[in-house]
């Protein structure tokens, strides 16, 4: 068989797909769940603790907030590649043993990057409903099935004065 410049073409092609396909699959196929990588996964719950803290939250709010964060992070691949590199960053930078202070400074020093506005974004969508929080923060939840909120304490203000109403007699009187 003769090798000609068409056969060597051919062939680079088909051999260019086929490691194009196996690098979509590798890469399709990154851990982006808790439990994939424990030290990326304490790293991304430090990170939002950091950024949103609260001594009364326990972990559970801050772990189901981080899930979140891991399925809207892998919707494509390159979204993936992306995040999994920079949550890497993060944790060999030893973010997770910085004190509040520091890691509130390391925060800073990364705020521009879609890394954290990813983070940033979904956390507050997320973080703040979460029933559990909501109890803690005195939320009582929405009150729409309740029958709203007139006749659950809307007018219950007890520690106000009662209203001087005056009547508006118009503006020529």
């Amino acid at each position: 068989m003769k090798t000609t410049k068409r056969r060597l073409l051919i062939g680079s092609a088909a051999a260019t797909m086929m490691a194009s396909t196996f690098a979509k699959v590798a890469i399709a196929k990154l851990p982006l769940a808790r439990g994939g990588d424990p030290a990326s996964d304490k790293a991304l719950v430090r990170m939002i603790r950091v950024m949103f803290p609260h001594k009364r939250f326990g972990d559970g709010p801050y772990q189901r907030t981080a899930d979140a964060v891991l399925a809207a992070a892998g919707k494509t691949p390159a979204d993936r590649v992306a995040f999994s590199a920079a949550l890497h960053d993060l944790q060999a930078s030893g973010f997770t043993e910085l004190d509040d202070k520091a890691a509130l400074a390391k925060l800073k020093s990364i705020e521009d990057t879609a890394f954290f506005k990813l983070v940033k974004g979904t956390t507050v969508t997320t973080l703040y409903d979460d029933p559990e929080v909501w109890g803690l923060l005195g939320y009582e939840g929405p009150s729409f099935d309740k029958g709203g909120y007139v006749k659950r304490g809307f007018n219950d203000l007890t520690w106000l004065p009662e209203p001087r109403i005056e009547e508006y007699a118009g503006a020529g009187q």
